[in-house]
């Protein structure tokens, strides 16, 4: 589905600032994109306008430069590093001769080029899908003519037609395939909430050092590298970092300003580790210049795909790039760990987060009452097994009333995953 030229493709750069801020984009990330996508820019065309225009995006003058550009240049694409609209893109297309993509698409090349997996290169797919299905009139415009006359009609819908039924289709099935692949998740994830590990997710703005820390607490060989998306895939490992609380860790795809909503939807089974877990580490670059406006952009991705209420601690990662930034954890008006600062690349400072995940996990750890019916004894069982009950006595229905030692989120999940809604909790106190 990539429309990119393969290998160093010349490429002239559009970047716009707007009055309004609503429409602007990071210039330096932009960069980023572009070079992680394996171009090279030519021509870095910048200009200032207090709205996009209609037609081109851009005034028609800064059209001219541009056609300019890719002549002088012999450039193959020539990249906006906004959203465009199809009909945008259609006519700056006409006016300049080459290809011309936005933001969203190159993010969507990348994603391609990084895909691995089998679900990771689906989830690539069907995001590239639903985008093309909104742009497919492009490749047709030479049948779309609605003149009179015999032959000026037909052909051009048909063909549209044809190609927009084979994209559904081919969507459906994709769809299909994801939902088998998030099944499986699902009962993945029943299974590590049966044997009561904390599930612990890395978060954060792309190019964050997520998986390098990954890495260091797992012992994996997870792929690194300083450049944007360099980790695509989910990868999920048992960490045994502190030896008397094992958790499993989940590396996943960094975020980005302005997230595509195709990209969003499509790697939904990926996030649902995101959505599912105990507690997330929220990986910050503490040398980005920009990490204030990246730490409120992450924490919308995370409220948007439902994991709002999962707690987490920021962890400024990369001090060996800054002087005199030792490292250190920073605690909240309850004292909890609210913050840690380290770098994942040399291990100053791991000491610090490893205690900060123990006491997090620890503290959340509270005496709950369970009334389990003579139906749950699979449920009784293995609380039993992962030594979770303090108490237990039998009611008048045969079944079980119990005081339990665990994290709340976590024993809700295993009382769904058995059929059992009747939680109360006796005590707000720490069960250590």
């Amino acid at each position: 589905m990539s429309e990119l030229p393969a290998g160093g493709g010349r490429a002239v750069l559009i970047h716009i600032h707007f009055r309004n801020s609503e429409f602007n984009e990071d210039a330096d990330e932009f960069i980023q994109l572009v070079a992680s996508a394996g171009l090279t820019p030519v021509a870095i065309l910048n200009c200032t306008r207090d709205v996009p225009n209609p037609r081109f995006y851009i005034g028609t003058g800064k059209v001219e430069d541009i056609r300019r550009d890719v002549g002088e240049t012999n450039a193959e694409v020539v990249i906006f590093n906004h959203a465009i609209t199809p009909g945008q893109q259609r006519n700056l297309e006409r006016e300049l001769g080459c290809r011309v993509i936005d933001r969203v698409e190159l993010i969507l090349d990348i994603f391609a080029q990084r895909a691995r997996t089998y679900e990771g290169m689906l989830q690539v797919e069907l995001a590239q899908l639903q985008h093309l299905s909104t742009r497919l009139i492009r490749g047709w415009t030479h049948l779309e003519r609605q003149k009179g006359g015999i032959g000026l009609r037909g052909p051009g819908e048909t063909q549209l037609e044809t190609d927009r039924r084979l994209i559904r289709k081919r969507i459906r099935t994709i769809k299909s395939r994801l939902e088998k692949i998030r099944q499986q998740r699902r009962e993945g994830r029943k299974k590590r909430s049966r044997s009561a590990i904390p599930a612990v997710s890395l978060v954060g703005y792309t190019n964050a050092g997520k998986s390098t820390l990954f890495n260091y607490l797992t012992g994996a060989s997870v792929y690194t590298a300083d450049k944007l998306f360099a980790t695509l895939d989910p990868t999920i490992r048992r960490s045994e970092a502190a030896s008397d609380l094992p958790v499993t860790l989940s590396d996943t795809v960094g975020f980005i300003r302005h997230i595509p909503h195709d990209l969003i939807e499509a790697f939904h089974a990926t996030l649902d580790e995101t959505r599912e877990a105990d507690l997330l580490l929220h990986v910050i670059d503490v040398n980005d210049a920009d990490r204030h406006a990246h730490i409120e952009q992450v924490n919308q991705v995370i409220h948007q795909i439902g994991a709002g209420a999962v707690p987490q601690i920021e962890v400024y990662n990369k001090i060996d790039l800054k002087q005199d930034l030792p490292a250190r954890t920073e605690y909240n008006s309850l004292g909890e760990p609210h913050r840690v600062w380290l770098s994942a690349r040399t291990g100053e400072g791991m000491d610090g987060l490893i205690a900060a995940v123990y006491r997090y996990l620890a503290a959340r750890t509270r005496r709950h009452r369970l009334c389990l019916p003579a139906t749950a004894g699979k449920l009784r069982a293995h609380l039993f097994d992962i030594g979770a009950v303090h108490t237990e006595r039998a009611d008048e229905s045969g079944g079980w009333i119990m005081e339990v030692d665990m994290e709340t989120l976590r024993l809700h999940r295993l009382c769904e995953d058995n059929g059992v809604a009747d939680i109360q909790l006796q005590s707000s106190r720490t069960a250590l």
